[in-house]
């Protein structure tokens, strides 16, 4: 074999390589661009859209929702055992998805076809996951397919919010993303996460799992959400997300083991359900004390999405790319070391310190951003060149 001859790119042969590349680029130009908004009002007209709705529709919809294309495509190929997109049509999807990011930042000059491809994009991956799983017949599965279904139908619903259709449909549609996003997160998680944790602490070990926490953070959850999305701010909110809190944390109990902190695939994804167990916690602190609601999403957020999807992105392309899981590169644990600080410096400073709020916001992206360029520096190569095993 001639080593010196050029490795074909690999970019298109599954969902995870360009939906993953993808994920990591937007993070660091959407969160350096906002940087340049929020703290030397650098001029971005998203008009009709405020900024602040852009920025949390392009974490939401952008961002986020990358990752989850990207773990669905791979993830319903394993279960099913049936291709799902792949080469020309798995091009297509993510030129929609690259054609609506940038769309967005030209406001209302593009609006509708920005929407369009965003829609387009979610339209072509339910598609592409619904149906091997039919196939399959794999009934329990279609929890995650009406979870999409719904972003889809949020993300409409912000589209018709920003062309003035559909009253409140911006903030309708970016809290119903974001929690959907959450859903989804612990709908996955629950099984997920204790199974990789089994799998990678290098020991024998026994998670317990209980039904009826399963249950009940189902029910608490729903009930959340809809109190959330409706607007019915009340005690009750309040005291529905202090009882996921201590539902997820005792969840989160069950899954430790000391083991997962020697392993930085095993301790970024404990460490992000815990911070979104901390974000139940301030979302109840918000409606009994007055903690500011906006740390709380943050929390969910940062130290909860974003912690959990790089720490997905991270393991999924290392195992499916033929390389040892149990080896990652030094620069994945500073890169989950960074986001993790950078979440402290998001949420946890600004309540300790307030008068400091905006020299915090101004570490966090730093952080932010030294994160997912340290993602992209490791795993760019990985995404765009064959399986090592090939």
């Amino acid at each position: 074999m001639n080593k010196n001859k050029a490795q074909p790119i690999a970019l298109f042969e599954i969902g995870f390589r360009p939906f993953f590349m993808g994920a990591g680029v937007f993070a660091v130009a959407s969160i350096g661009l906002w940087s340049l908004v929020y703290l030397f009002q650098f001029n971005v007209v998203t008009e009709p859209l405020s900024i602040f709705q852009w920025h949390a529709h392009e974490m939401i919809f952008g961002y986020a929702l990358a990752v989850v294309a990207g773990f669905l495509l791979t993830a319903v190929a394993n279960w099913t055992g049936l291709p799902t997109s792949i080469g020309k049509p798995l091009m297509l999807m993510f030129v929609f998805w690259c054609a609506a990011r940038v769309l967005y930042i030209f406001g209302s000059e593009f609006l509708i076809v920005a929407g369009l491809c965003d829609l387009l994009f979610i339209l072509q991956l339910l598609v592409s996951i619904t149906i091997p799983i039919i196939r399959k017949r794999l009934w329990p599965r279609m929890a995650v397919i009406s979870k999409v279904i719904l972003l889809m139908v949020f993300n409409s619903v912000f589209l018709l919010g920003a062309l003035g259709y559909v009253e409140e449909g911006a903030r309708i549609g970016i809290y119903g993303g974001l929690f959907l996003i959450i859903g989804l997160i612990l709908t996955i998680g629950k099984n997920l996460v204790p199974f990789f944790i089994a799998r990678g602490v290098g020991y024998q070990v026994t998670i317990a799992s209980f039904r009826w926490l399963d249950i009940a953070s189902l029910v608490l959850f729903l009930l959340f959400f809809v109190l959330e999305l409706t607007a019915t701010y009340s005690s009750t909110s309040g005291v529905l997300a202090l009882a996921l809190f201590v539902v997820n944390t005792v969840r989160l109990g069950q899954w430790h083991t000391k083991g997962i902190w020697t392993k930085p695939l095993l301790w970024g994804l404990y460490l992000s359900y815990a911070f979104i167990c901390l974000a139940f916690l301030l979302m109840g602190l918000h409606y009994f004390i007055g903690v500011s609601k906006y740390l709380a999403i943050h929390a969910f957020a940062v130290g909860g999405v974003a912690l959990i999807t790089l720490s997905m992105m991270s393991r999924v392309a290392i195992g499916h790319t033929g390389r040892d899981i149990s080896k990652p590169h030094t620069l994945v644990k500073v890169a989950f070391m960074l986001l993790i600080l950078c979440a402290i410096a998001r949420v946890l400073l600004p309540l300790a310190i307030p008068s400091l709020t905006f020299d915090w916001m101004r570490l966090s992206f730093v952080l932010w951003i030294g994160a997912f360029s340290s993602f992209l520096w490791i795993y760019l190569p990985i995404l765009l060149m064959p399986r090592v095993d090939h």
